[in-house]
């Protein structure tokens, strides 16, 4: 039997169950929940660098998102305010459309 040891979405055991496989699964702590959090984000960011399509991109964009809402959830916030937050940023130094790359600054 093939061992995971990772965060999966909410509904994947009632899809693994739903083929009728059997499978062990528990509720995270807290601290383990954002742990698992955090090292879902990098499998998700890998899996949108290694996009080859825009549909798989977008699809792992989704993914990313998903994640972004639940670390938002556990830092008492809302998707909501992180929008906030990043109009603020963007309104005081910018987003990334300009595609600008620095290359150096003198001292």
């Amino acid at each position: 039997m093939p061992v995971y040891n990772k965060l999966v979405r909410d509904k994947i055991p009632q899809i693994i169950e739903g083929t009728g496989k059997r499978y062990t699964s528990k509720v995270l702590s807290d601290e383990d929940y954002i742990k698992y959090l955090k090292l879902k984000s990098y499998e998700e960011l890998d899996e949108y660098c290694a996009a080859e399509t825009n549909e798989e991109a977008v699809e792992e964009l989704a993914d990313l998102l998903e994640i972004v809402r639940a670390l938002a959830g556990y830092h008492g916030s809302s998707m909501e305010e992180i929008e906030e937050v990043r109009r603020e940023k963007a309104e005081k130094r910018g987003g990334f459309e300009e595609k600008v790359f620095l290359v150096e600054v003198e001292n």
